[in-house]
This record gives structure tokens, sequence and C-alpha cells, in this order.
């Protein structure tokens, strides 16, 4: 069994309940890479925005200006938190080392050329054929919508 923790970090406007959907995303990168969780599995996803700084303050009347994302655009972001976490479980994987842990636990590192072997004799070597290249989805040039809170009009 195991146990993961996996923090999403975005630039993008997101609002709390977008950043929720987009930390359950990363339980399907999870699942990608053969791991479906249980009962006892301890696997925490967290998800955050680093936009709109300052915001919970508000201005001097108490009103707060935010950008959020649309949620008919946010599929890029939800597809990238399942192949981010893939990834990074992957390459956890790969550039672990041996080690000894606990009451003398040994784990051995996987061989990396019986791993190249094992990938190139199912056509793995070179490339991941079912990977998404999120830049090339398409998308307007501006994804945020400019909310005023007390205002009805979205600009």
């Amino acid at each position: 069994m195991t146990e993961e923790i996996v923090i999403l970090a975005t630039d993008a406007p997101l609002l709390p309940h977008q950043l929720k959907r987009l930390a359950k995303r990363a339980s399907l990168g999870m699942a990608r890479t053969g791991s479906l969780g249980g009962n006892g599995s301890g696997d925490i996803f967290l998800a955050f925005s680093t936009a709109n700084p300052g915001t919970a303050r508000g201005d001097d009347k108490g009103l707060a200006s935010l950008q959020a994302l649309s949620n008919n655009y946010i599929d890029p972001l939800l597809i990238a938190s399942a192949y981010s976490t893939e990834e990074a479980i992957i390459n956890s994987m790969v550039a672990a080392e041996d080690m000894i842990g606990y009451k003398g636990v040994s784990v051995k590192a996987l061989p990396h050329q019986e791993l190249q072997e094992v990938m190139k004799r199912y056509n793995r070597g070179d490339e991941i054929k079912d990977s998404v290249d999120i830049t090339k989805l398409p998308h307007p040039d501006d994804l945020s919508t400019n909310l005023q809170m007390g205002d009805a009009n979205i600009q």
C-alpha cells in the first residue's frame, strides 16, 4: 500500500471550488500509474493558486476585486492535474535509489536498463503515445473573467 501527498500549485485565477476539482483530478494521475488507492490509503491531495494576492483584505470599503477563470475554460488545467501527477509519480520511481528504512526494511531502486528494455518492447521507449499536449488545446486569448464583489455585471 502506498501513501502519497500531491500538491498542485498554479498561478491561474481559480476559485476554491475549482481548486477542489483540480485536487480531485490528481487521483486520475495516480490511477494512470496503476495505483487505485484503498480504504487504508492515506493519500492527500491539495491545490492552491497564487493568483489574486491580497484579495481577502479588500479595499477601504471592504470590497474585494478578483480575477476568476470561467468553468468553461478549466479543462486544460484539469487535464494537466492528472498528467502532472502521473509524471511526478513516474519521475519519483525512476529517480529513487536503493534505501534501507525503518526497522531495516530494504527497498531496491528500479533497474534502469531493464526498464528501458521493457519500455522498448511495448513501444514506449521514445514517447508516451497517449499523452496530451495541453498547450495545443483550444482556449481563448483571455481566460479570466473580472468579477467585482456586489456587482452583477461580469466584465
